[in-house]
């Protein structure tokens, strides 16, 4: 009975390494699948991380507003029926940037000058009639002028009229 023993000792023993090998081959495949995952999800790739950082769009800096004190008043050039006209401006101007915002404060003399310019030259009967908004257009590209003019790196990004009285 002795030899039936050892048989069955032995052959336990291949069993036991069988299993430790089947063990540590599982082991290694889900390792494997694991460190196949990671990549696939976009863990660990610097590459792919960096490209995502660019498709991110950047955030938008808060508006920076700013009031033109004085008011703009004009009589138009082109009167209307022989009739005295006359319009009374008040503007403030925005922009994502305080250094836009510093220099329309310190070019605020050219822009008057130009500003006012521009508001004589218009006529009342186009402005009664939608006028306003190609104004409002022309005011800010021309501010923006000025400001690229005198080498100002941004923009402003919008004019607002905050009164805007016609008689």
């Amino acid at each position: 009975m002795a030899e039936t023993q050892d048989d069955i000792d032995a052959t336990e023993e291949s069993g036991g390494k069988s299993k430790k090998m089947m063990i540590i081959i599982a082991v290694v495949v889900l390792a494997l699948i694991g460190g196949g995952a990671m990549m696939f999800l976009g863990g660990g790739d610097d590459a792919a991380s960096d490209e995502k950082a660019e498709n991110v769009a950047p955030v938008k800096q808060a508006a920076i507003y700013s009031e033109v004190k004085d008011p703009f008043i004009v009589n138009f050039s082109q009167q209307s029926n022989d009739v005295a006209r006359y319009l009374q401006v008040k503007l403030k101007v925005m922009a994502r940037d305080q250094a836009v915002i510093d220099a329309v404060q310190l070019h605020m003399p050219v822009i008057q000058h130009e500003f006012l310019l521009l508001l004589y030259s218009q006529n009342y009967d186009d402005l009664t009639t939608n006028g306003t908004k190609a104004l409002k257009v022309t005011t800010l590209t021309l501010i923006n002028d000025i400001l690229k003019a005198e080498n100002v790196e941004n923009e402003l990004k919008a004019v607002y009229f905050t009164s805007f009285l016609m008689q």
